[in-house]
């Protein structure tokens, strides 16, 4: 398999950009279903609702045209904070990455290319908050086309990530994602990044009880620095 290399990124990779970031978050929609079927309330639901409408009606082709409805919406469900997600970045720092990511110190965006291709892709940006804004960044949007999953690409985004805060003059690195996102959650740990903190993104996550967790990689001194 021909060899991957991590570059700048430039306005032409934009469209391919896109397009991974948009599979990427595809890929979540069957994880959540799955986790949504695990849930007591979903099966008090998608038992309990059917069977009211039986015991209401009479009729077992209403209840199952009510089970039926019922599955849909929680597949609907499943998708929303996804594709939620997805519109709001390509609205805001998504829509202008050379203005979002290359204006200041701390802000940068690398795209992992193979044979010419863009096929993964990090940004880093400082916190918002002005009292951290000098000695942390934020890691955001690591994503690696499906098809060249396995090969150390997402590890080697991170590794340019933390290489580039630690030379910019920065303590900390930090990332916020979800529990339904485990293989990154898996990589970050596996990086020496810790969680740091527990949290809901929105009401449908906590509706969902998919929490969110930030995570967190102090960055060593200068004389203790090697690369995770």
């Amino acid at each position: 398999m021909a060899p991957y290399h991590i570059r700048r990124y430039l306005e032409s990779d934009h469209p391919r950009v896109v397009e991974i970031f948009s599979e990427g978050l595809t890929n979540y929609y069957g994880t959540t279903v799955c986790h949504l079927l695990t849930l007591p309330r979903t099966h008090a639901l998608l038992l309990g609702g059917p069977l009211a409408l039986r015991l209401a009606s009479g009729s077992w082709a209403l209840a199952l045209l009510g089970g039926l409805t019922l599955l849909a919406a929680l597949c609907y469900l499943s998708r929303y904070p996804w594709l939620t997600y997805r519109d709001t970045c390509l609205r805001t720092d998504m829509a202008d990455i050379t203005k979002t990511y290359f204006e200041g110190q701390g802000t940068h965006f690398w795209v992992a290319e193979v044979d010419g291709q863009v096929v993964g892709m990090v940004g880093c940006l400082p916190v918002e908050d002005p009292a951290l804004r000098a000695q942390r960044v934020q890691l955001f949007h690591l994503f690696v086309a499906s098809d060249h999953r396995g090969r150390g690409i997402a590890k080697a985004l991170v590794r340019t990530v933390l290489q580039f805060a630690h030379t910019s003059g920065f303590c900390e690195v930090v990332l916020s994602t979800t529990m339904l996102q485990r293989p990154a959650c898996s990589l970050y740990l596996s990086l020496g990044f810790r969680k740091d903190r527990e949290m809901y993104f929105s009401n449908v996550w906590r509706l969902m009880a998919a929490p969110g967790f930030q995570f967190l990689y102090r960055l060593p001194s200068a004389k203790e620095w090697t690369a995770p």
